[in-house]
């Protein structure tokens, strides 16, 4: 796998498993954003105009829980580059950690309530820092791709690409930067269709779906693959 290819699946990969794991802890705990840091906001305003509501403590701390999944990473990434290891690897398996943990203790809540017991607030802070972890991730890591959590900004250069293109700028990278912003947000957008369906039919088991994508990703950044990579190039 080429450099381009590697780059645009990561970003499918990853955006779709930053959309199903948002999509399916708004689902099972009370409209809780794990990606989502706008949303978070909006939820701790409303929690504290209404703190008699069910899953106040859980929106309450999911932001916090974010903020600690992002230090985490950085911690992370500074230890492992100091050792000259693979920052890369060892975070995706910090983020299959934390998702791992999120299911487990979801599937143990269930069946969840009106309200969030503490094995379901554990499972919705598990899934914050897994994706304050992730959103690290790509900011320390993969600066070159496009956002795979936060679609507001690539829904406005796509479209600012797209009318760009429909005027025919003149702009020679024009439709390869279209293409950079657009796939992840096609792959965010079928992460939350996917993980709708998936949390109808198997609640919160339907976690396995990132659990696998994030260990593929990890099998890809594994000294064999890259060392197979190198040769094939």
């Amino acid at each position: 796998m080429n450099e381009v290819s590697l780059g645009r699946t990561q970003g499918i990969a990853l955006a779709f498993l930053a959309g199903y794991v948002d999509t399916l802890g708004f689902l099972a705990l009370f409209g809780l954003f794990t990606a989502h840091v706008t949303g978070n906001f909006i939820l701790i305003g409303a929690a504290l105009a209404d703190p008699s509501h069910s899953s106040v403590l859980l929106k309450l701390l999911a932001f916090p829980a974010f903020i600690a999944g992002v230090a985490a990473a950085r911690v992370l990434a500074v230890v492992v580059e100091k050792r000259g290891g693979a920052v890369l690897r060892l975070a995706f398996l910090l983020e299959l950690a934390l998702l791992a943990g999120s299911m487990a203790f979801g599937i143990a809540a269930a069946p969840i309530g009106d309200s969030a017991d503490a094995l379901a607030m554990t499972a919705g802070l598990l899934a914050a820092l897994a994706m304050g972890a992730h959103s690290a991730t790509s900011r320390l890591c993969l600066g070159h791709l496009a956002p795979t959590s936060m679609m507001t900004g690539n829904v406005t250069q796509i479209v600012i690409d797209l009318v760009d293109l429909l005027r025919g700028a003149d702009d020679p990278g024009l439709r390869k930067r279209f293409a950079k912003f657009f796939w992840p947000l096609l792959g965010f957008a079928a992460g939350c269709i996917a993980a709708a369906f998936g949390f109808h039919w198997f609640g919160f088991a339907a976690l396995a779906v990132p659990l696998l994508i994030l260990l593929g990703l990890v099998v890809v950044e594994s000294p064999v693959a890259g060392q197979a990579q190198a040769k094939a190039s």
